[in-house]
């Protein structure tokens, strides 16, 4: 099991590029693209509303919603793809997660911009698995204080993100926008909601 961990002070950051192998990655992007009912909410930053550059889905197996960038998201009950990565998960994670925020990126101009995933339902240090399908993608980190201390990893198709331990507390992230052509990439991030 191949894995890359990041040396980053403050964080636990740990890159597994074959999560999936290939005709599993294929497999779960076609099922996913199909079958979610995506949709584009709007956030609010200065003052200016605008369309979220990216579609998304809540799901959950405790029905507790999720807010973030005054967006509050109902989860919808696990589908059968999620039960088996979350199933998978387990191999690579203690944790147990209770909610999967799902993202599509449909082209180089989605993006998500600076953020930490620290909102008070999470809990204090949170753990996040982000499982990436389709095109790569460059994921930037970046310390909250210190800007000597950053990172660019480039998340591949059937890849897992392990973010554990302090990181969103002292760390940001962003998927940037590229000028590149590139194709759809769909982002599955399993959290807890305690």
């Amino acid at each position: 099991m191949k894995l890359k961990t990041l040396p980053l002070p403050d964080a636990e950051v740990t890159y597994y590029p074959n999560f999936l192998s290939p005709i599993e990655a294929d497999s779960f992007f076609e099922m996913l693209k199909k079958e979610v009912p995506w949709q584009q909410d709007d956030i609010k930053i200065f003052g200016k509303v605008y369309a979220q550059p990216r579609l998304t889905a809540l799901y959950g197996n405790n029905g507790k919603p999720y807010s973030y960038s005054n967006i509050t998201m109902y989860p919808n009950e696990y589908s059968a793809p999620l039960l088996k990565l979350s199933e998978k998960l387990k191999i690579y994670s203690t944790v147990e997660f209770t909610t999967c925020l799902l993202n599509l990126y449909r082209d180089g101009k989605d993006s998500n911009g600076w953020h930490a995933d620290d909102e008070k339902e999470l809990g204090i240090n949170p753990p996040i698995a982000s499982i990436s399908l389709g095109a790569s993608r460059y994921f930037h980190l970046k310390h909250k204080t210190n800007k000597t201390y950053k990172a660019k990893i480039l998340l591949e198709h059937g890849s897992l993100l392990l973010m554990t331990g302090a990181t969103q507390h002292h760390y940001k992230h962003q998927i940037a926008k590229t000028a590149k052509l590139i194709g759809e990439r769909i982002n599955l991030t399993f959290r807890r909601i305690v």
